[in-house]
C-alpha cells in the first residue's frame, strides 16, 4: 500500500472514530439542563395556551416588533385599538387582565396570552 493510500485510509478512520463520540454522553453530573435564550432588550415576554410564547417589544412610532422563536416581524397599528397587523400575521393586545392573542397564519394561533411576570 502506497504512503498517500495509507494516509487516506488512517485520515478515514480517525473521522469514522470522532464522529462516534458525538453522540455519547460523559458529563458524569446528570441531565444537561436545557440552554435557554436570553429575553430580547425591551421586550416583554407574553405566555400562552399550550406551552407557546414569544416576545413583544414597542416601538416608538406606535408599532411592534414581535419576536418568535422561529422569526421576527414588524406589525403596523391597525384600526382597532390594541390591533396591529402585517399580511398574514395579526396581533390583538386586551387591556387589564383579559387574554391577548396572536395569529401567525392559519396554523400557529397563540390564544389566551399574558404577559410574563418579572424575576
Amino acid at each position: 500500500m502506497s504512503a498517500v493510500a495509507s494516509r487516506a485510509l488512517l485520515l478515514g478512520l480517525a473521522m469514522a472514530g470522532l464522529a462516534g463520540c458525538s453522540s455519547a454522553r460523559i458529563w458524569p453530573f446528570g441531565e444537561e439542563a436545557p440552554v435557554q435564550a436570553a429575553a430580547p432588550e425591551n421586550a416583554t415576554q407574553y405566555r400562552c395556551a399550550g406551552g407557546k410564547s414569544f416576545f413583544l417589544r414597542m416601538l416608538a412610532d406606535g408599532d411592534v416588533w414581535v419576536i418568535l422563536p422561529e422569526r421576527q416581524v414588524r406589525l403596523a397599528k391597525s384600526g382597532s385599538t390594541g390591533r396591529f397587523a402585517s399580511g398574514a400575521t395579526a396581533l390583538q393586545l386586551a387591556a387589564g387582565d383579559a387574554d391577548s392573542s396572536l395569529e401567525d397564519g392559519p396554523n400557529n394561533p397563540h390564544n389566551g396570552c399574558k404577559p410574563a411576570r418579572r424575576e
